[in-house]
Parts: structure tokens; sequence; C-alpha cells
């Protein structure tokens, strides 16, 4: 769940909190007050209907201002709009509490006479309370405007995680446009400077691997012809497995710059597993075809780009032939796997460290080592979301797998 959702359902917890309680205050308040306003208007019943039955306007008029009270003339309007909260009937008159807009009336009337008071102090008690509403509405509000410096606050920062997973896929060209001078301004600013450093550092990278191995092919080029003028010889042989290897290492150079580039074009086909296998088996010129044993257990199609992934697994099956302590190597085509085995002895370090670049066992450290072999492999692999991996056996077999 991402910070955006959790302070959004945050919010809508508190405001909704806030809302409830406030309604629930509301309604308490509203409660305590009319039961206050009834009492007080049946308590003041009690002495002023006696007044109004005798007919003594002055000192019924005396009374209710000395109770607080305020007489309405516009008794017929009131009544009309009214709700009765309390009634009570005698033999000659009717006394009623009345509620109309939120304000409480207390109505009397013996025979003829008619009376309708209300509580001076009413309009304090509906201040009060409109004060209290403004101030938990001020309080929401307030809520809100939290609520939105922080999304403010937050949308750079998505902008960042999604620029984030861009260089993470390789596209070192993101950045984030500042728009503020806070802490999230300075992130931003520290986030493109290092896209720019890292975009810097990977094309200056890539750069010099495409120089090195585009200088080295003329030279080495230039070498071969000239051993072909040379008498055969024991040097002769070591020259020329020397050049071997060293254009085989500069083609291996210029093909993992290209596959390390951002987003490497893959001509996507469907193809048997055993296409594939003899796709990178042609690649190799194997000459006795005794060094290799194929079993296919169960063919499977493959969605993929036919050119990669057969160098991917020619460079497997050309590992397992330098290094196989004794011949022959095995491959084996299993339901959505490429097995490739061979004699030897285990892998002393993890499969990561072998698929590193430049990386060799310590055993074959100065000799054949794994080179940049395992790393195209697994470039490749990537590339494709399939999967490498590597067990040893007891049989004293090592056996790496595709898992396409």
């Amino acid at each position: 769940m991402s910070v955006f959702t959790k302070v959004s359902i945050l919010f809508i917890i508190s405001l909704s909190t806030m809302i409830f309680i406030t309604i629930k205050t509301n309604l308490i308040t509203q409660g305590k007050i009319e039961l206050i306003q009834k009492q007080r208007y049946i308590q003041a019943s009690k002495e002023l209907f006696r007044y109004l039955s005798l007919g003594d306007k002055k000192i019924l008029n005396e009374k209710i201002h000395e109770m607080e009270f305020k007489k309405i003339s516009d008794i017929k309007k009131y009544l009309s709009k009214a709700t009765v909260i309390y009634n009570y009937k005698s033999t000659f008159g009717d006394i009623k509490i009345l509620k109309r807009k939120e304000k409480y009336f207390l109505f009397m009337q013996y025979l003829n006479d008619r009376v309708l008071i209300k509580d001076a102090s009413d309009n304090e008690n509906i201040e009060e309370q409109s004060l209290l509403n403004y101030l938990v509405l001020g309080e929401i509000l307030i809520l809100i405007a939290i609520f939105s410096i922080i999304i403010k606050i937050l949308l750079p920062l998505k902008s960042v995680s999604r620029n984030l997973q861009k260089v993470a896929d390789g596209d070192y060209s993101q950045r984030i446009n500042v728009k503020t001078k806070d802490e999230i301004g300075t992130l931003c600013l520290t986030f493109n400077l290092m896209a720019s450093n890292l975009e810097k550092l990977i094309n200056s990278r890539q750069r010099l691997l495409k120089d090195i191995g585009h200088e080295l092919k003329t030279p080495i080029s230039k070498s071969k012809l000239a051993l072909e003028f040379i008498d055969s010889s024991k040097y002769k042989n070591i020259l020329t497995k020397a050049i071997n290897q060293i254009d085989m290492m500069t083609s291996e150079l210029l093909y993992m710059e290209k596959l390390n580039s951002h987003n490497p074009s893959l001509n996507t086909t469907t193809f048997e597993a055993t296409t594939l296998l003899s796709e990178a088996l042609s690649k190799m010129l194997i000459e006795d075809e005794s060094l290799v044993k194929v079993d296919i257990k169960e063919n499977f199609n493959i969605k993929g780009d036919l050119n990669y992934l057969s160098i991917a697994l020619k460079n497997l099956i050309d590992n397992a032939l330098k290094y196989s302590a004794k011949k022959p190597i095995f491959i084996m085509v299993q339901k959505d796997k490429i097995l490739v085995q061979s004699y030897g002895e285990k892998l002393t370090k993890p499969l990561e460290y072998y698929c590193e670049e430049f990386t060799q066992d310590d055993s074959s450290r100065g000799s054949k080592g794994y080179g940049l072999g395992l790393n195209i492999v697994k470039t490749i692999l990537d590339n494709h979301n399939f999967k490498l991996d590597y067990h040893y056996y007891a049989s004293s077999k090592n056996s790496f797998e595709i898992q396409l």
C-alpha cells in the first residue's frame, strides 16, 4: 500500500470521525437544551398561568419581565409554524411548549386570554451553539487544508518513485521537474544529479567497450592473416590460440555493449526448443559430434528472440566443452527448460558471481576463466524474463539450466 493511499485512508477516517462526533454532539446538546427549556417553561408556567387566570395583566407582565422572558405579540404566526413538544390542558385553559427553528416558546391560554413568551436568553444559547458549529467546521476545513498540503508534498514523491523505477529499468535520461525549494525539492535535485551522473557513467562505459572492440578488430584480423604465412610450429599454435581468444573476447565485448544498451531490440517469434538447440549447435561448428550427447525428453514452444537465445545456449555449451573434466557433455530438453551438463568440480562461488563481467574461478585464473560468457547468457535471459539456474549432482556433474 502506497503512502498516498495510507494518508487518504487516514484522512477519510479522521473526517468521518469528526463529522460523526459533530452530529452526535449536536444531537446531545439539542436534547439537553430542549430538556432544560422544557423544565424552565413548565416551572414558569405554574406561576404565570395563575396570574393569567386572575386577569391581572400588569402583574403578569411584571412577572414575565422578572423571570427574564420576552412577550411576543404575533401569536397566530408562531402557532401556525411551531411544533408542540409539551401540552397540558386544564378545564378553562391550555399550556403548550412550542419549538420553531431551534427556538422554544411558552404558550398559555385561559378562556379568551392568550400569552406567548420566550426565554430572553434563548438567543445566547443559539449563538453559543452556532459558535460551536463554526468551530467544528473550522476544524474540518483545517483538516482538509492539512490533507491538501500533505498530498501536495507527496505528489513529487510519486514522480520520484516512477522515475526511479525507470532508471532501475535502464532509462537513465529520466529527470524530475523541480517546483519547490523545500526538502522534497532538494530530494528531486539530488535525484536529477544522480541520474545525470549515472547516465554519463553508463554512456562512457558503453562507448569505451565499443571503441575497444572496434579498435581491436583490425589488428586481430591482420594478425590472423599474418599467421597464414608462418610455417607450422608449436609457437604458431600458441600464437593462433592467443589471437583466437582475444578475438572471442573482443566479439563478446561488442555483443555485451549491444545487450546492455537501453531496451535492446528483440525480434520475438514462437519456435520449438529443438529449433533453438539446432541453431545454437550450428553456431559452434562442432567437428566431433561424439563430444555432445542430446536427450530430448519433451519438446515445447518458446516465445522470444531466436538469435539472442541461441547465442545464450551456445555460450553454455561452449563453457561445458571447455571446462568439462571428461567428455561427452549432455544437453537435455525437458518441459520448459534446457539443461547443459558436464563433468567437473562444483563451483566454488555462487552462480551470481560468475554472471558478473570479467569474473573467473580462482582455479582457472590466468587460463580459460569464465570471462564474459555467463554474463551474456544472464543478460539475454533477463531481457526475456527467463531464468538461469545451477545445480551440482553427486555424480560430479555441473548442470546449468535455462528455465523458459
